[in-house]
């Protein structure tokens, strides 16, 4: 880094202080935006001479362009390990959209999308963001030996190695890859948006899909379920609480944040379950066939506050799911997703199916 005096130009006796980045063979010049003295001015030292006003506050500026250069040069070398002068120089001068990193737009989407918790975000995909933020984290250090690289230097090859390391290393599952993935490709999206690239690093890509896999419970299963008697209360309850969101199509976030003011009389006397779904903010209306009205009752006053069901964690609910399915023979990956694809389609238009329906399932 050396500074000298663009001499062919003056104002005011003064002429303009430059500056010239130097990488090698590579070099670029810049205007420092400083005039100095010619006559104060040390050629050999890049600096006024003496200890004059004029003389400390142009040496002074000048120390704190060639700080700020240097720090800038250390941040990029840090990032992509090499760069260039130009590189240095327009990061000098906050021309720097080339150089976002790609963790750094990551963590600022996870921090805007921390803030839409609650309002109008789910907490829990803000936590797949974050585990995704994770695994990409570990992947550029392991990798690329770096805390993080530009947005700019991602290629298809990249999109590759990710995928193999969460593959290979991680032993992911597909449809766990295909999260992960989707995460990715939305920051990519952002950076395209902004213009820090030009095109979608993920052209050409495919992940592989998982294999489908049924995400029902058989009506002859269910019913077995149904019928079965357990040797514990909590699984009685949380295949209760299954048998519900069959018959209702519910979440689980859905049927956790269940009240009782959401269960609503209509003119004819018949129940309706009238609630905003949370993943969509969407209004839906369900009419309540006997079967749930009845779990309903079962469980009346028990949970806290105004809530119709004394809800547990749903990690806990899906392992409780797999020790009944054991007990009623049920040899399948059981999971309380797996009940809003049951009954619920069928009879959502046809409340007249009721009698239908409890000739084959009883609780």
């Amino acid at each position: 880094m050396t500074f000298y005096l663009k001499r062919n130009v003056t104002h005011n006796g003064l002429c303009p202080v430059m500056g010239r980045i130097t990488i090698g063979k590579d070099m670029v010049q810049f205007s420092c935006k400083l005039d100095a003295d010619p006559k104060l001015w040390d050629t050999r030292a890049g600096r006024v001479n003496g200890k004059s006003d004029h003389a400390r506050s142009v040496n002074r500026k000048i120390d704190k362009v060639n700080v700020t250069i240097h720090a800038r040069y250390k941040e990029i070398v840090s990032l992509k390990g090499t760069t260039t002068s130009l590189e240095v120089k327009e990061a000098f001068q906050g021309i720097a959209s080339s150089q976002v990193g790609l963790l750094e737009l990551f963590r600022e989407h996870n921090e805007e999308y921390k803030k839409r918790v609650g309002v109008n975000r789910a907490i829990s995909t803000w936590w797949n963001y974050r585990n995704s933020y994770n695994h990409l984290e570990r992947f550029i250090i392991q990798k690329y030996h770096v805390l993080d690289i530009p947005v700019r230097q991602l290629d298809y090859d990249f999109i590759e190695n990710y995928d193999f390391y969460l593959r290979i290393d991680c032993r992911q599952i597909p449809g766990t890859i295909i999260s992960r993935m989707t995460h990715l490709r939305k920051i990519t999206q952002i950076a395209v948006k902004r213009a820090v690239i030009n095109r979608d690093p993920f052209a050409g890509y495919v992940s592989e899909r998982p294999k489908t896999q049924q995400r029902y419970l058989p009506r002859e299963e269910l019913k077995r379920m149904m019928a079965a008697t357990f040797d514990r209360p909590q699984l009685d309850f949380v295949r209760d609480m299954f048998v519900f969101a069959s018959y209702t199509g519910l979440s689980f976030s859905d049927m956790r944040n269940l009240t009782n003011d959401q269960v609503v009389k209509d003119d004819d006397g018949s129940l309706w379950l009238m609630v905003n779904r949370q993943k969509t903010n969407t209004p839906s209306n369900v009419p309540l066939l006997d079967v749930p009205k009845d779990i309903i009752e079962r469980y009346r006053g028990i949970a806290k506050g105004n809530k119709v069901f004394p809800m547990i964690a749903c990690g806990v609910t899906n392992k409780h799911l797999k020790e009944i399915a054991r007990q009623c023979g049920i040899e399948r990956r059981l999971t309380f997703h797996m009940s809003r694809h049951g009954i619920y389609p069928f009879q959502l238009k046809a409340r007249e199916l009721q009698a239908q329906f409890l000739q084959w399932v009883t609780i």
